[in-house]
């Protein structure tokens, strides 16, 4: 009989014979924080708890405690739920939407009317299902089975998308009587699923998780209702665009309708600025600093001129000072138990020197802005920019915290307006399975790394776990304060940037830990009929990424 040695993370290594599974030696091996298992990572490769072991390897068990436990938890719930509505009310149309209140938003239509009544109903029949502790059995197809069984289910988003998508083979999970499209890892049952929760949000409703710090409860449903209308917003520009899913893309791509929609995408883009452009001018007598915050890759830097250019239209000029240039020195700044600097911390900003120099710019002074040198770590002593502000003239400030009060605490709140930017996609694969807003702003920045900052694509994703920590530290609790939303995302864009980031993703090996994450993306965009890049305009947000601006950056 052939034995292959499994070395197990934080464990010791066991024998164990060919065709063995993980499920089969779950058993032997104890988890730390009691959550029920939910697949493996087997030499960095993400797979389910029935991977047959085949050779010697290396193996993690992961929980809903790691990013792809919870990935895999909360699809695996969206499914749970997906197979309810189809028992307790059939023949109603659910599509999934933007991610809202840690949780995704379901638009729901049919016969029967969505009330809490109905919520409970589905509620009930979830529990029933976990209870039943069913299986999900995968299996791979030929696309055109795929195509034929999908027609017959009347499930119409996913025909066109497998009708215009660049795959000969689909792999296919059924649970039940229910079979969808397998974009990831589901559990391997669906009674390792404890925790959730339905709420009613008009005209749909929100499936909630619980969080990786609270496992076992589903946060309160939190008043985002800025958020939510650029989401909305985002959505009835896509039905302008004709293109509300990955299907209608590609469509448009193979039938060489694309240039004009790339045209319609970044007209709408345009017009935007235009109108937040339009309302500091109405009030620009009294805003003296525009404010513009968000995460990393929205494509804040090219907004933040193309907004200048549409104050010039006005007869505003605008001039530009980014937090960064007020850092403290890195020797004085606060550093974490690791030894590290965390620079997107609000500590790490000046902030009683800014406020001075903002201060004295609105009341008509001159200031010596400083320049922070990274290289150094340091501001240049013998390096400033002076600056004042006219009367035909705002201040444009860009870095993460411009929505935090606890930057510009002394400047009245009537002399400012604060912009949020960031990258909310509404384009979702089909009805059922959803683009996660997170992946547009890692693939943008994979790109632009690899292309201007030397970085690889492993470094990158290396990174990208504290990046959204610092992201849900210091950016997205002020969300809701923004005076104004700039949705970045371009519904074209995957399309563009595939070629960029599958070449990218490609050079990340199998033996770095970034490989799991990098064969999730290049499944991900695998999808996608490519757009070249000569479509995108000089101007575009994209182009921040992908080179080929017109601007300075």
């Amino acid at each position: 009989m052939d034995f292959f040695e499994v070395r197990i993370k934080g464990y010791k290594s066991l024998k164990v014979l060919r065709d063995q599974t993980v499920l089969d030696i779950l058993p032997l091996i104890p988890l730390k924080d009691k959550l029920p298992p939910l697949g493996a990572i087997v030499n960095n490769r993400l797979v389910g708890l029935d991977y047959r072991f085949t050779a010697h390897c290396d193996l993690e068990i992961i929980t809903f405690l790691s990013k792809e436990g919870a990935a895999i938890y909360r699809r695996t719930v969206s499914n749970i739920l997906l197979q309810a509505i189809r028992a307790v009310s059939p023949g109603s149309q659910v599509a999934v939407g933007q991610a809202l209140y840690n949780g995704y938003y379901y638009d729901f239509g049919g016969r029967k009317r969505l009330n809490e009544k109905l919520l409970e109903k589905i509620s009930d029949e979830m529990r029933r299902i976990i209870d039943e502790d069913r299986q999900y059995i995968k299996r791979t197809v030929a696309v055109e089975e795929a195509v034929n069984y999908f027609r017959d289910e009347a499930m119409e988003d996913k025909v066109k998308l497998l009708s215009n998508c660049p795959l000969s083979q689909v792999s296919l999970v059924t649970c039940g009587d229910f079979t969808d499209i397998c974009f990831g890892l589901t559990a391997f049952s669906t009674g390792a699923i404890d925790t959730f929760k339905l709420y009613l949000k008009k005209p749909g409703f929100v499936l909630g998780f619980p969080t990786r710090e609270e496992p076992r409860t589903v946060p309160r449903l939190q008043k985002q209702p800025k958020l939510f209308n650029v989401y909305t917003e985002a959505r009835s520009w896509y039905k302008i665009l004709g293109v509300e899913n990955v299907g209608d893309l590609n469509e448009l791509c193979i039938s060489g309708k694309i240039t004009d929609m790339v045209k319609i995408a970044e007209g709408l883009h345009e017009k935007k600025i235009a109108q937040i452009a339009d309302v500091i001018t109405k009030r620009r007598q009294e805003i003296k600093i525009v404010l513009i915050s968000g995460p990393t890759a929205s494509g804040k830097t090219t907004f933040a001129k193309r907004l200048g250019i549409q104050l010039r239209v006005n007869g505003i000029s605008p001039k530009t000072i980014s937090i960064d240039d007020y850092f403290v020195d890195r020797d004085d700044m606060k550093r974490e138990k690791d030894g590290s600097i965390d620079y997107e911390s609000i500590n790490a900003v000046d902030v009683p020197l800014l406020n001075r120099q903002l201060k004295a710019l609105a009341s008509g002074k001159s200031v010596e802005v400083p320049v922070f040198s990274f290289s150094h770590g340091k501001r240049l002593k013998d390096k400033t920019v002076p600056m004042s502000i006219g009367p035909d003239e705002v201040l444009i400030v860009e870095g993460i915290h411009g929505l935090n009060d606890r930057l510009t605490p002394h400047i009245p709140p009537r002399s400012k307006y604060r912009i949020y930017v960031s990258a909310l996609t509404q384009l979702s694969i089909d009805n059922s399975n959803r683009i996660f807003t997170s992946d547009s702003r890692l693939i943008r920045r994979i790109v632009r790394d690899k292309l201007y900052r030397s970085y690889t694509a492993a470094d990158t994703i290396h990174r990208w776990d504290s990046v959204r920590e610092g992201e849900r530290r210091n950016i997205f609790p002020f969300q809701e304060k923004a005076d104004a939303f700039f949705n970045s995302s371009l519904i074209y864009e995957p399309a563009v940037l595939k070629d960029f980031a599958e070449r990218f993703l490609l050079e990340v090996k199998p033996d770095q830990r970034a490989y799991v994450e990098a064969q999730r993306l290049l499944e991900f965009l695998s999808i996608f009929v490519p757009i070249p890049a000569r479509e995108a305009p000089n101007t575009s947000i994209l182009r921040e990424f992908i080179g080929g601006s017109t601007f300075n950056y």
